[in-house]
């Protein structure tokens, strides 16, 4: 099994840098913000963040691709690194501290790429998690600090914690009926929204999530961090991984259960 320590290593070095020039312009009040063509916002910290991650990369990884949100795809190859500079953006111009950098690296493999390492860092939050392929996913302040963690071991709906981001995607894909018979049938549901459900059905503290429309650097660093931690990480389709454009992911348990309600058309 390869030892991905040496890339694990370099994401946290990517991650603290990101994490320094995020949070020295979080709640500026002169930070400016722009709106994407999807008519999503984008700050000059999410430009800034990414270029700084680039940078460091193509001097630590000539070879290996880049994928980032803002910048799009360069360089080919068998490794390529994905990067969300700031998933929560909405959260953070408007001074929320629920948002994160992800980065994650990708190899090629049967079927497509897969992530092989995930770092997910929400510095306003105080909080890191990440994950290797094979060697577990651990939450802590540095690769010498950390708690590996594990998924929940509920087995029952009426047991299950649900969190969710929004209701407006679910609707329009016509999926509402099913999503709200879900939340019926539940124990708990809240709406965290972005990188942290997923964190928390790591770490045990929910059971369920999902959202019904990504891109993949919304998910490549969480999906190897939830699975990581015993977990499953599945489009609305079932498919494992990233690549479905929306995701489920659960303690494994309830995962049926959780695609078939999601499943559900109006």
């Amino acid at each position: 099994m390869p030892d991905y320590h040496d890339d694990l290593r370099l994401a946290h070095v990517l991650a603290d840098a990101a994490d320094a020039a995020t949070m020295a312009r979080f709640k500026a009040l002169d930070l400016k913000v722009e709106t994407k063509p999807d008519m999503t916002p984008v700050s000059e910290a999410d430009k800034a963040a990414e270029e700084l991650i680039r940078g460091q990369l193509q001097r630590a990884r000539p070879r290996d691709a880049i994928l980032g949100e803002e910048y799009g795809i360069e360089g080919t190859g068998p490794r390529r690194w994905v990067i969300d500079p700031i998933d929560g953006t909405k959260n953070y111009v408007r001074g929320v501290p629920v948002w994160a950098t992800l980065i994650s690296l990708m190899e090629a493999a049967e079927g497509g790429y897969r992530p092989v390492v995930g770092v997910v860092s929400a510095p306003a939050l105080g909080r890191r998690w990440w994950a290797a392929k094979g060697h577990g996913a651990f939450t802590g302040r540095s690769l010498t600090s950390a708690v590996r963690m594990h998924v929940s071991r509920v087995s029952t709906l009426s047991d299950a914690s649900f969190a969710y981001s929004s209701l407006t995607g679910w609707e329009e894909q016509g999926r509402l009926n099913g999503f709200l018979d879900l939340t019926r049938e539940v124990w708990r549901t809240r709406a965290y929204g972005d990188f942290w459900p997923y964190m928390m059905v790591a770490e045990g503290s929910v059971d369920l999530c999902a959202e019904p429309e990504l891109s993949l650097w919304d998910m490549a660093a969480t999906a190897i961090v939830v699975t990581e931690a015993g977990g499953t990480f599945t489009g609305l389709d079932g498919r494992p991984g990233p690549h479905s454009g929306n995701a489920a992911a659960s303690n494994g348990l309830l995962h049926e259960e959780l695609l078939g309600y999601l499943n559900e058309r109006n």
